[in-house]
């Protein structure tokens, strides 16, 4: 039987509470600025792109991301190449520094939650959680 649209729109309100303070807890484990740790993230996984997409990919405007990339810039964690299709465009790219940065606060913050996950939750509710995420991951790409 389909939940009704109150009961969805709580359950969307409660979850959208809960998550927020899962994140605001992992950022508290230190590492970069979000949105910083973000873009890095992203260059990892997506490889060097430029601003515009960058800005794209984060729903932020270029003016935004652009002083982002400045900041990541001036702390060695990124750098910038000329895009060798087109000399007005430039790639930002991961430094060995900014890799070795975003890795460790990765392992920094994946540590606290797997101790907390063990500290909190039985066999049982770990399953539960495992099978909630496969959901969750259905709704992000919806």
């Amino acid at each position: 039987m389909p939940a009704s649209a109150d009961t969805t729109a709580l359950l969307a309100h409660e979850l959208r509470e809960v998550l927020g303070r899962l994140v605001r807890r992992l950022r508290a484990e230190g590492g970069p600025a979000f949105t910083h740790f973000t873009v890095l993230g992203r260059l990892d996984r997506e490889g060097p792109e430029s601003v515009s997409d960058l800005a794209a990919a984060h729903r932020m405007r270029p003016q935004s991301m652009a002083q982002t990339v400045r900041d990541l810039e001036e702390a060695g964690l990124v750098s910038r190449r000329p895009d060798p299709a087109d000399a007005r465009r430039t790639f930002i790219e991961l430094t060995p520094t900014g890799l070795e940065e975003l890795r460790a606060t990765r392992a920094q913050r994946e540590d606290w939650l797997t101790r907390t996950l063990d500290r909190e939750l039985d066999p049982h509710e770990l399953e539960v959680v495992r099978e909630a995420l496969a959901l969750l991951d259905r709704v992000a790409d919806g």
